[in-house]
Formats: structure tokens, C-alpha cells, sequence
């Protein structure tokens, strides 16, 4: 039986390139994401390259933690998993609530992924070796390093509140490392380094997205973010790819892969030992593994 590889928001962009480079490695890979026919479409184009078993589609609403936790029922009795590729992303110009009444973006870009793989480590360590990717992001940098709350002091800004929830996960990633050092599962951070997607073609035009003093300068940072992600989601998608397959990190973990898939140096705050205790302390509050209530609801 071909071992399985699990893509999350696997069904277009940098997803959909990451589920069809594992299947060209030997992958039968699932690919979870909303819409059936997008995932249908998904299925079609990672068969065409693929070198083991069939590539499949799971429907799942990622912003709901209940969805995510009958995801991972689901994909736990699906059989041998290798990979688990967090590739789910989502950035708003606006706050948002998701149903279960957290902030969308800390509850997309981390908690989504954190429910998941912790619903899953007992079956990644029966299938060890086995390797865990979390897809990162280079906004951290902009990015508040304070999780005392869900949400952080201040405005709503949705480009450095994206880049905190990607260094919440950062900081659970460097963390899940240690925890599961010697245990046959390693676990990596892959930064794709940005691309022409549905989430950066809708959501980085506008200025609303970053900080007063940042719209100051809104044509400079327009442009930046118009280079950062002219590439194709092919390119992109390297790093996750790397991080999920190459011999060269065997027995290594707790890595951050750029995006000319190598590793590069943590970004600044990720393994600082408050932040990663207070990211901790949100996730086991916000979304329990047993899913008995959801914690607090608002900030």
C-alpha cells in the first residue's frame, strides 16, 4: 500500500503544486478543502503525475473546529500516513469571527492546523518515519510577538495580524520539534516565499490590510508586495515539498525551509520560550482535543 500524504487547502495554488510534487514522489496524496468540484479538478491534475497511489479529495470546512476534528477522525482510519502538510492559509481585510466565535485569522492559520496535527500524532507515530510541515510565512517579521490574548492590542490590520498567526504556529511548530524528538516523527516549517494566489490577488490591494504608518508609504508597499508574489505557486511550493521528502533531513527536525528550499535561520521570536507557553495555553484553550466547549469566545 502506497503511504499517504495529507494536503491541507490542497485543491489550488501553492497547495495543489505541494499535493502534485509529493505525488511525483510516491504519494498517494488527499488533498481537504471546501468545494467538491475544485476538488474533483485537483484530483485530475495530481493523477496525471502521479507515481503511487490514487490521489483523493475530502470536503472539510478548515475555519470550523469541529469540522477539523471529524477531519482528523476521518484521515486517522484512512490507513499508513507519511505526510502532513499544513498548507491552509487565509488572510482578511476585515476582522472576522469564525462559527466557533475566535478570530478568523488566529483560528485559520494556527489553531485549524495545531487541532489537526494533535488529532493525528497518534497515527504519524504509529507510521513512523513520518514528517510534519507547517507552511510559514515571511509576515511574520511584521508581526506583534505578544499572545497574552487571541487578539492582539491595537488596530485591525490584516496583513500583521496574518503574519501573528503564522508565528503563533511558528512557535507551536518549533515546539511539536522537541516534544516529538526520537519519536520518528520530525517536524518542519516551510516558507513558500509568496505567489499569485486567490489569497494574495484578493486581499493585498488594499491599504486597509497593514498599519497607519505602512499606508503612508502604500505605493512602496504595494509594489513590494506586487514582486513577492508575481511567482508561480509551482515555485512556491519547493519548500513544502522539500521539507516533506528529502533524504538530506533525515533525522533532522524543528527546520525552517526557505524558499529556495534549504534551510534558513528561525525568524526572530518563534523559539522564545514566553511566546511559545502563551501560544500553548490559547491552543489548549480555544480548541480542546476532546472538543468539550471552545474556551473563551472573545477577547
Amino acid at each position: 500500500m502506497s503511504r499517504r500524504a495529507i494536503v491541507t487547502a490542497g485543491t489550488g495554488g501553492i497547495g495543489l503544486e505541494t499535493a502534485k510534487g509529493l505525488a511525483r514522489h510516491g504519494y498517494g496524496v488527499t488533498v481537504v478543502g471546501r468545494n467538491a468540484e475544485r476538488g474533483a479538478s485537483a484530483v485530475e491534475e495530481i493523477a496525471a503525475v502521479a507515481n503511487g497511489g490514487a490521489p483523493r479529495f475530502v470536503a472539510a470546512d478548515l475555519a470550523s473546529l469541529d469540522n477539523v476534528r471529524a477531519l482528523a477522525a476521518q484521515l486517522a482510519a484512512d490507513g499508513p500516513l507519511g505526510v502532513l502538510v499544513n498548507n491552509v492559509g487565509a488572510m482578511f481585510a476585515q476582522r472576522q469571527r469564525t462559527v466557533d466565535g475566535i478570530e478568523a485569522s488566529f483560528a485559520v492559520n494556527h489553531l485549524s492546523p495545531y487541532l489537526l496535527t494533535e488529532l493525528l500524532l497518534d497515527r504519524l507515530r504509529a507510521d513512523a518515519p513520518s514528517r510534519i510541515v507547517n507552511v510559514s510565512s515571511a509576515a511574520i517579521r511584521t508581526a506583534r510577538r505578544t499572545f497574552d490574548a487571541v487578539e492582539p492590542p491595537g488596530g485591525y490590520y490584516g496583513f500583521h495580524w496574518y503574519g501573528r498567526a503564522k508565528l503563533a504556529n511558528l512557535a507551536y511548530t518549533v515546539h511539536l520539534a522537541e516534544r516529538l524528538r526520537g519519536a520518528g516523527v520530525t517536524v518542519f516549517a516551510a516558507d513558500p516565499g509568496g505567489a499569485a494566489t486567490d489569497m494574495t490577488d484578493g486581499t493585498m490591494t488594499s491599504p486597509k490590510i497593514v498599519s497607519p504608518p505602512l499606508r503612508l508609504l502604500w505605493p512602496l508597499v504595494r509594489r513590494t508586495f506586487e514582486r513577492s508574489t508575481a511567482g508561480p505557486a509551482s515555485a512556491a511550493a519547493r519548500s513544502s515539498v522539500f521539507a516533506a521528502t528529502a533524504d538530506s533531513l533525515d533525522g533532522r527536525t524543528g527546520l525552517l525551509v526557505g524558499p529556495e528550499a534549504r534551510p534558513v535561520p528561525l525568524f526572530r521570536g518563534a523559539a522564545d520560550p514566553r511566546a511559545i507557553e502563551n501560544v500553548l495555553r490559547l491552543s489548549r484553550q480555544l480548541a480542546p482535543l476532546n472538543g468539550a466547549g471552545h474556551g473563551v469566545r472573545h477577547p
